[in-house]
């Protein structure tokens, strides 16, 4: 059979019955634009938590007081709300771990009321040093941050978030630096406004006041102790062996001789980073899963439709025979029958999920479609129109001439 002959029954066959036709591909449109939508969300979800989580600094390591214990053990160590950490710790890191590029200790306080201008509301405190902006990637839309002078000299200033700024001050307030604010009875004067970056998964950073850390000590903690010590080491690809570095300089530091034994735990970003990714490829794994049963759904229905087509024409093809068309002529007419319909709703079924994604992120979903889906997309197509194709079009070819003209 000639290749235009084949298209021309191809096209007559498919268009002879729009609806049925239109029908039969919607379980393939359906099912492909599910599969390119859900991986599209699952996609923009794991960009949106890297995002987030590299947001809050580069290469970073954070330490944190408070002994780590097994998963499953009944008793959980204090991470955090331990007292093990100390400011000489964070100044004599640097020179005992050559892979570390800076570090910023700071001191937590939770729960502090802060009333400016009638208006008052609960947040955190963050005693932190003049290096905490750059290992935290904090920046200010107004002002200035925490400068070594201040913190040398105890004074009584604040960085504050937007979200403190708007509890205060009222939202779109302007103005905001040189205005006072009483921190559980101690008067501080704002002297810049953070750079809005909404949650990390780890805390809101927006939604906190930063102070020097030595005023934090001497006015809210009363100790020396610090609640973080965050590391920024110069090379991602150093960060495991910054992190082995940095617990044997501890536990010398601590005089702490097993590991197992150690008062502190450290946090890897580039762990949190892995770990978040690994749970959101197979969230991702399982939308698409889902969504593709829908695919096979839509493939049972071609067959169904190539199936009853070949009964209506089975005189067609008893007729065919006798004029001399051979069964692997009958037999590729059907299957690219099949494949056809499935190309032009995968086709379909691409675009409308491209605009679902589209929509999604206009409305605030985070949706990323990716060539690769794509590819993936129109693979299955094929794929799909070939298999459930193949046995309506095997039992075309297998009529035999006699019977089929017979057939009413």
């Amino acid at each position: 059979m000639l290749t235009s002959d084949l298209t021309q029954e191809i096209y007559t066959s498919v268009t002879v019955n729009k609806s049925r036709s239109g029908l039969t591909m919607l379980g393939i449109v359906i099912g492909i634009a599910s599969v390119i939508v859900m991986v599209a969300i699952g996609r923009g979800a794991q960009s949106s938590i890297e995002e987030s989580i590299q947001s809050i600094g580069s290469n970073l390591l954070m330490v944190r007081p408070g002994a780590e214990r097994d998963p499953g053990s009944p008793v959980m160590g204090a991470r955090g709300s331990a007292e093990t950490l100390t400011l000489d710790d964070a100044e004599k890191l640097p020179s005992m771990v050559s892979a570390i590029e800076s570090v910023a200790p700071q001191v937590s306080s939770n729960g502090k009321q802060v009333i400016a201008d009638g208006q008052n509301t609960n947040t955190s405190i963050t005693g932190v040093t003049e290096v905490y902006a750059t290992v935290r990637n904090v920046s200010v839309s107004s002002g200035n941050f925490i400068s070594a002078a201040q913190n040398k000299n105890l004074s009584k200033v604040a960085v504050i978030g937007p979200d403190v700024e708007e509890a205060l001050f009222g939202e779109n307030a302007t103005g905001t630096v040189g205005k006072k604010i009483r921190i559980a009875g101690t008067e501080f004067t704002i002297i810049g406004v953070t750079v809005a970056k909404g949650g990390t998964g780890m805390g809101s950073s927006d939604d906190v006041i930063y102070i020097p850390l030595s005023t934090a000590q001497q006015f809210f903690t009363g100790s020396k102790y610090v609640s973080m010590i965050n590391i920024q080491v110069k090379s991602g690809a150093d960060m495991d062996a910054a992190s082995a570095a940095v617990t044997t300089a501890l536990l010398s530091l601590h005089d702490i001789a097993n590991a197992d034994d150690a008062d502190f735990s450290i946090m890897n970003q580039a762990d949190i980073v892995s770990t978040a990714s690994s749970v959101t490829s197979t969230f991702t794994a399982l939308l698409a899963a889902v969504a593709g049963i829908s695919l096979v759904v839509g493939g049972i229905g071609i067959m169904n439709m190539m199936l009853t087509t070949v009964t209506e024409r089975t005189r067609e093809i008893g007729l065919r025979k006798a004029i001399g068309a051979e069964g692997q002529d009958i037999r590729k007419q059907f299957l690219f029958e099949a494949v056809t319909l499935t190309f032009v709703g995968g086709a379909t079924g691409v675009a409308l999920g491209w605009i679902i994604s589209y929509i999604a992120n206009a409305y605030g979903v985070t949706a990323s479609v990716s060539l690769n889906s794509v590819l993936l997309a129109f693979s299955v197509s094929a794929a799909i129109g070939i298999v459930f194709g193949y046995y309506p079009a095997y039992r075309a070819a297998k009529l035999s001439p006699i019977e089929a003209l017979r057939y009413e």
